[in-house]
């Protein structure tokens, strides 16, 4: 049993049900919002609230870019479609600002500029008053750069903003019956690089078939960290012995070879959000 299909038997309490009616009240005093949806666990249970309180006084943004799987994209553009709220797909060219691609720890500040000061022109021409994104209570406590870009811009944090963090997210997803409550967390495949290593489109795309190719043998979350020649594999430790089994081990690395790397290696401390932040001390996830 993994980390998410724990969640399913967990109780939702009336702590928890108190947090949903104040992020239904707090949606339904905002009267018209657009949500930068990335389809992930956050951004699909803030629309879906949204759009039950709202209606079609909704809007969900999904940015596209070579940071971003386009599966993932796929997926959420699938999700707003069954959701029935208006979409809108937009390019980010984070990629051609060298302050992003020359990847320093505040990188993400640099892609959430960008990508909010879209929203909010987006916002301004449909006259809608609020940008929202999908931070949690618990982004609070991590290294979070594009946080500071959300405030600067005037992006509102609802999930955030009523004290929900992702368990609860989890628990409330299923409430309301969104396929989105147990899927593995997802963060910009930029995340995937050690600090100050350039990152670039051919970097990303291998970054993308590698974990992409390890899903699809099943194992539920995963990172491939890329060390230049180095793919460094996170799984969840319960499923070290499935990844070194004769088969499984040699399709892995005859896949990651041909993705052009050289060395693959496994992380024996397993999965964790964040383990690009560990040698500099900056936070726990991202």
């Amino acid at each position: 049993m993994n980390k998410t299909d724990r969640k399913e038997t967990d109780e939702i309490t009336p702590t928890i049900l108190s947090k949903f009616e104040k992020l239904k009240n707090l949606l339904g005093e905002m009267g018209k919002v657009l949500v930068a949806f990335s389809g992930g666990v956050d951004s699909s249970f803030l629309l879906k609230v949204a759009v039950d309180v709202l209606g079609e006084n909704v809007l969900a943004v999904i940015a596209s870019s070579e940071t971003y799987p386009e599966k993932e994209r796929d997926e959420a553009v699938k999700l707003a479609k069954r959701l029935n709220v208006r979409c809108e797909v937009i390019q980010t060219k984070e990629l051609e600002n060298p302050d992003f691609a020359h990847n320093p720890p505040e990188r993400c500040y640099f892609c959430k500029m960008e990508l909010f000061s879209k929203l909010k022109d987006i916002a301004e021409s449909e006259g809608i008053p609020h940008v929202l994104d999908g931070s949690n209570f618990e982004d609070t406590s991590d290294f979070r750069p594009g946080a500071k870009a959300a405030e600067e811009l005037g992006v509102r944090s609802p999930l955030k903003e009523v004290g929900l963090v992702k368990q609860e997210i989890r628990q409330l997803s299923k409430y309301v019956d969104l396929p989105t409550w147990n899927k593995p967390s997802m963060a910009c495949l930029s995340s995937r690089f050690p600090y100050f290593t350039e990152i670039e489109p051919e970097s990303l795309k291998q970054v993308a078939q590698a974990e992409e190719f390890l899903k699809g043998l099943g194992f539920n979350q995963v990172r491939v960290r890329h060390h230049g020649q180095i793919a460094r594999i996170e799984i969840e430790p319960q499923e070290f012995s499935k990844i070194v089994e004769k088969a499984t081990k040699e399709k892995i690395i005859n896949a990651f070879k041909k993705f052009g790397f050289i060395y693959i290696a496994l992380d024996l401390a397993g999965f964790r959000s964040g383990s690009m932040n560990e040698p500099l001390d900056l936070g726990k996830k991202k």
